[in-house]
């Protein structure tokens, strides 16, 4: 009989002190899926999503008492724990204290100042102390107002680097292709920068999950990523026939994906390239070598330590920590001590495998930019990390307990979206500065000249889903934007790196201008580039914006031939996606297609045969000539358009019913290439002089 009433209570919305509460700690009550529609969240979600941040509102007494406290500590308190000054500019935080506080600075450096009149970038402590004698004590973000300019217009290839292999690969692309395709496209083709897939560490086990966006860290890179071959110590190792025999299984899983069809196994790959590793690190690394090893261990310090002890501990226990030893759990328990003792050769052997990792990575940006690549490598950082993986072990207190992020509903997808990805704690992450994101950044920096940030409305706002409940019951948690955005631009000032935001989708008012502010570009996608404030038709490149990474398709996208051709629907017919009648789905593709053909046509851009009877690769070099028209700083070309691949990479919305992630780059009759086949080939270098002979092509001065 009480069970109606129980759900009632599930969905209804919440109430006003709730809602106070709520607000106070940045948990959203609504939201607005189009501009004219508002969405309550339920009382439950956000009950829930307080409870994550530490604030008990499960009972009226316990709301009233967690609303009175939350507005006593924001009555009382001096400053916000982390402040942020953007060089140049006043720090409105400090212009609530009462006249006559005092201000004690210190800096990165050790320094000490009274002001924060000419304070260099870097995160400070800020100390605060008021007539009344109230102290309070306050991390101080410096920040460069925004990101350098755009050094002039380039143009680059986007490219998953798994699927790319060479002659050389062990069954899957490695920083070796990496470096070898930077060289030939900076070198060949006047390239000025490499966009690849996050190449974050993975969590062990069979099988690994292939997608790149749910790593165990995002904190280092993955080890499988190497070219074996290219370290110093292998030369030297004392069994070579082992090594031998591993490059022989390797050379024909790679011939199982190159010539039979097989899917790239990267679980396969990663346990021959392990082998291999374990025998590279019994060779004794020279004294320079060893001097640079031990430079990174100190360096990285105890964030190195606690993920190479996680990996240690997985291949005792299973990669799912929740499910280790109780005393394990804990990073900084007394057992999880006595077991990196006991297991101090692997956690050495894991510690040496990022060191290699990040070596190799290194050189390959080193590599780009002696090819002549004004950017070189864009990497790429997901929007988080697997629940059970080495980063939410290591940093437990910063993760949100018992939620996931996701998306809401919307006009494509009904019933919203959950990851699977544990959220960061935004009251945490300001508590410490920023640490954890500090200390990320600066890691993937160090071997990019550009970062790619998928999802970076996140840095915003995310939608937390509770756990075991659906993903429209999940509500908004609001970060600290100001901050987030001012180490954003601290660290990519301080490698001298640019910033590209993956801003598609639902982006809430305001996100876009913010982010153009402080120098962060944004991405367009040539098929969602419409009027659509107008008459809904494609938006003509002059009305593109210029602080963008202009592209004609993503990785979770079809290929452009595919789209062009209308194959993706069929595709997605035979793996019974489609929500609507086939010939609906086919009809609505081809009219997307046929405005855009028109667009090309009334621009003139389809020199093949002569317009409506252009073959689709005129078609697709036609698209690209478009992009050129836009005045966007960077234009990309997905690597698989250069060779009329119709396969996408990822399917969203699939998991067994298709190969997400384990396709290689194959050409249009679907026969999987080679790098060298790539370099080779002249429809891609058809392609690629479209972008190299933009001058004519290119937007008016000003644009």
């Amino acid at each position: 009989m009480t069970a109606p009433r129980e759900e009632a209570a599930h969905h209804q919305p919440p109430g006003e002190e709730l809602s106070r509460l709520a607000e106070l700690h940045g948990v959203a009550t609504s939201y607005s899926p189009s501009p004219d529609r508002t969405v309550p969240a339920t009382a439950t979600a956000v009950t829930r999503a307080l409870a994550a941040l530490g604030v008990d509102a499960s009972t009226p007494q316990a709301l009233r008492t967690a609303l009175a406290d939350r507005e006593r500590h924001l009555r009382e308190r001096l400053l916000p724990p982390t402040v942020v000054a953007w060089s140049g500019s006043p720090v409105p935080a400090l212009t609530a204290l009462p006249d006559g506080t005092r201000l004690h600075v210190t800096t990165e450096e050790g320094g000490t100042r009274t002001s924060l009149d000419g304070l260099p970038p870097g995160v400070h402590e800020l100390t605060a102390t008021a007539p009344d004698g109230r102290t309070a004590r306050s991390h101080l973000v410096v920040a460069p107002p925004r990101l350098p300019s755009v050094p002039g217009r380039s143009h680059g290839l986007l490219v998953q680097l798994y699927s790319l292999l060479s002659s050389r690969s062990w069954g899957m692309g490695d920083l070796g292709d990496l470096a070898e395709l930077t060289g030939w496209a900076g070198r060949d083709l006047g390239v000025g920068f490499v966009q690849v897939n996050p190449l974050h560490a993975a969590v062990p086990g069979t099988p690994t999950d292939p997608s790149p966006y749910r790593p165990s860290s995002r904190r280092f890179p993955d080890p499988v990523h190497l070219r074996v071959e290219d370290v110093p110590e292998y030369a030297y190792a004392d069994d070579q026939e082992t090594l031998r025999s591993l490059r022989e299984r390797a050379a024909r899983l790679r011939a199982a994906v190159l010539e039979k069809g097989e899917l790239i196994d990267r679980d396969a790959v990663w346990d021959l390239k392990r082998q291999a590793l374990e025998l590279v690190a019994r060779v004794p690394l020279g004294p320079g070598r060893h001097a640079a090893y031990r430079a990174f261990l100190a360096e990285q310090g105890q964030a190195l330590e606690d993920h190479a002890t996680w990996y240690a501990l997985a291949e005792v226990h299973g990669s799912d920590w929740t499910r280790w030893p109780e005393g394990l759990r804990d990073p900084r328990s007394a057992e999880t001590a006595r077991a990196r003792t006991e297991l101090r050769d692997r956690v050495d052997f894991h510690s040496r495998l990022a060191w290699l990792t990040d070596t190799q990575l290194t050189d390959t940006q080193g590599a780009a930019r002696e090819a002549g690549m004004a950017v070189g490598i864009v990497h790429d950082l997901a929007v988080g990390v697997h629940p059970e993986g080495a980063d939410t072990w290591a940093q437990q207190e910063y993760f949100a307990a018992g939620m996931s992020v996701g998306a809401p509903p919307d006009a494509f997808n009904a019933r919203g979206q959950d990851w699977g990805l544990p959220p960061w704690r935004p009251d945490r992450l300001a508590a410490c500065g920023y640490a954890p994101y500090r200390s990320l950044l600066r890691a993937l920096f160090r071997s990019a000249g550009a970062l790619r940030i998928d999802h970076v409305m996140g840095l915003f706002r995310l939608w937390w889903v509770p756990q075991g409940e659906p993903p429209t019951q999940g509500t908004y948690v609001r970060y600290d934007a100001e901050a987030m955005l001012a180490v954003l631009v601290l660290e990519a000032s301080r490698a001298g790196a640019m910033v590209i935001g993956e801003d598609l989708g639902t982006v809430e008012p305001g996100v876009r201008e913010r982010l153009r502010e402080r120098g962060v570009l944004g991405t367009s996608v040539l098929w969602f580039e419409r009027d659509w404030t107008g008459d809904g038709r494609p938006l003509p490149p002059e009305s593109w914006r210029a602080d963008c990474l202009a592209t004609a398709t993503t990785h979770d996208l079809p290929p452009t031939a595919a789209r062009l051709t209308g194959e993706h629907v069929e595709l997605r017919d035979r793996l019974g996606l489609l929500t609507r009648p086939l010939d609906v789905e086919r009809a609505e593709a081809a009219a997307d297609t046929a405005e855009w053909r028109e667009e090309l046509a009334r621009l003139g851009l389809l020199t093949g045969s002569g317009g409506s009877g252009s073959s689709e690769e005129d078609e697709v070099q036609a698209v690209h000539r478009f992009l050129l028209r836009t005045p966007a700083h960077m234009v990309g070309v997905w690597l698989p358009d250069g060779v009329g691949d119709r396969r996408p990479q990822n399917l969203p919305g699939t998991w067994d019913q298709y190969p997400n992630w384990r396709l290689p780059v194959a050409d249009a009759e679907g026969r999987p290439v080679t790098l060298e086949e790539v370099a080779a080939s002249p429809r891609m270098r058809a392609l690629m002089e479209v972008l190299r002979s933009r001058g004519e092509d290119a937007p008016p001065a000003g644009g």
